[in-house]
């Protein structure tokens, strides 16, 4: 490894050992997203084959996403006793297992808890992957960073989309999500190949008392209260937004084939390009005035959706999904670098708040569809970013 990145110093930007763990993130977000998001395409397609609603269908989001949120916490202790790295490629070699018997599960019920099991085992890169890079690149630069990480989450994100949906159309929702699930083993071959080894990390096992300390270490600043309350209005309402746009793209006046309204999940790559800039423009401006804006440029994109014309609804789907993932890179690095306990621990509940989040509202979304349609859907992420931006002004410091 390259001088620059010896013990206590981290690794330098610009250095191999830079451009590795850029690429091992990248693909481990690609790994992990591809895998969770891939049915959400496919919810249409699922609900009329299984013969349920459009919210029932969504629990195939909800309940993976409700494991990974469940499986954080518990991972990042995992990774304080073994090491991040090993205990990341643990965690998705595990879920890509409960992705295949997701698929051959006999009933819907059975899907869904194989779902669950799957992001439980999923929860262990995000909860570990902020703090992995944290750790070993320069603190001046793990902005920068965390956004190529979250860069990954996108195109996994996408790709998940826009294979399944496709394929499923043609083939049936398994084989849509089992072509997803090939990509990410071959990504997490990517992340085994490229990750460089652990140099600023000493394993340490926590006990009860010191693991439940660390925890509630953080959870006394306000600061990061707010961040993982960002995470979770906010990705809720971003998951809501994609769970039921094929619904509403489906039904008249606009009535497009599946496959058609799969292409709209090519919007991913405004956060693809979004999420590093918005870091490399924390580390200018400051975080707050950053994560302010993707707020508000989220809600903005979210607005133009109500316009009944698909040449409005398109770039408003692109606004919105490059304000959230701007606004995300911001928040995710700041859980972790301004972790007042454990690091691990603060960006573990960061990722409570983000993906339970996802669970709650994803499903929720549903029930404004049905009572108010894509208006009550509309509405109910309006607020949802509202609260958000309102709390991020009002307690966050600017940097």
């Amino acid at each position: 490894m390259d001088s620059a990145s010896d013990v206590g110093s981290g690794i330098a930007p610009g250095s191999p050992a830079f451009r590795q763990m850029q690429l091992a993130l990248l693909c481990i977000g690609i790994a992990t997203f591809a895998q969770l998001y891939s049915p959400q395409g496919l919810l249409p397609l699922i609900a009329a084959d299984e013969g349920v609603s459009a919210d029932a269908a969504s629990l195939m989001i909800s309940a993976a996403t409700l494991g990974l949120a469940v499986g954080v916490i518990p991972w990042s202790y995992v990774g304080d006793a073994v090491g991040r790295r090993p205990a990341m490629l643990v965690a998705i070699t595990l879920a890509c297992v409960f992705a295949v018997l997701a698929l051959v599960m006999p009933s819907f019920p059975l899907v869904l808890v194989m779902r669950f099991v799957e992001g439980a085992m999923l929860g262990g890169v995000p909860a570990l992957a902020v703090a992995y890079l944290s750790e070993e690149i320069r603190p001046g630069v793990s902005a920068v960073a965390a956004g190529t990480y979250v860069s990954g989450t996108t195109i996994g994100g996408l790709t998940g989309r826009i294979v399944a949906a496709p394929l499923g159309e043609w083939l049936g929702w398994q084989i849509g999500m089992l072509a997803v699930l090939a990509i990410a083993v071959a990504a997490v071959a990517v992340f085994l190949v490229t990750a460089p080894p652990a140099r600023n990390f000493t394993p340490r096992r926590a006990t009860v008392r010191e693991a439940a300390g660390r925890l509630v270490g953080n959870l006394r600043s306000p600061a990061l209260i707010v961040i993982y309350l960002q995470a979770m209005l906010t990705m809720g309402g971003f998951v809501a937004m994609y769970n039921y746009l094929g619904f509403h793209l489906s039904a008249p006046p606009y009535a497009l084939p599946l496959w058609l309204t799969g292409l709209i999940f090519l919007a991913y790559l405004a956060g693809t390009v979004s999420s590093p800039r918005a870091g490399v423009l924390a580390s200018r401006l400051g975080r707050k005035p950053v994560l302010i804006g993707g707020n508000l440029l989220m809600a903005g994109g979210v607005a133009l959706t109500l316009v009944p014309s698909l040449w409005v609804i398109v770039p408003g789907v692109v606004v919105l999904t490059a304000g959230f993932f701007a606004s995300h890179a911001v928040a995710a690095g700041w859980a972790g670098s301004s972790a007042v306990a454990g690091r691990a621990q603060s960006t573990s509940l960061y990722n409570l708040g983000y993906y339970g989040g996802s669970s709650i509202f994803g499903f929720l979304g549903g029930t404004f569809l049905a009572a108010g349609g894509w208006a009550g859907t509309v509405g109910m992420v309006l607020g949802l970013t509202a609260v958000a931006t309102v709390l991020v002004a009002a307690v966050l410091p600017r940097n």
